[in-house]
């Protein structure tokens, strides 16, 4: 039994490390990388610059599909609204 105590332990590390690694913020959302998101991105451009939103709202509408990005960072949020795949609007509350 004590010899599988060490590897059990060196396991447990390990995955520890792991999990703490996985569970790393996205991207620092700032003023400069919101400013690249223009109208039009598609949504995996939006998330190479800014990384993987807080919270992604999906509503089927008739002709398309409205899909909605909120970042949310300390007090500031930045929301993206996406109909199809393509940028139709966003808002933020970064100041300068």
């Amino acid at each position: 039994m004590r010899s599988t105590l060490p590897a059990l332990r060196a396991s447990c590390v390990l995955l520890c490390a792991l999990l703490l690694a996985a569970c790393q913020p996205g991207k620092r959302i700032t003023k400069a990388n919101v400013d690249q998101v223009q109208e039009g991105m598609a949504k995996k451009q939006v998330e190479s610059i800014l990384g993987l939103p807080t919270s992604v709202e999906t509503r089927e509408m008739d002709i398309t599909t409205k899909t909605t990005f909120v970042y949310v960072q300390g007090e500031d949020t930045v929301t993206i609204v996406f109909w199809g795949d393509k940028l139709e609007t966003k808002q933020s509350t970064l100041k300068e």
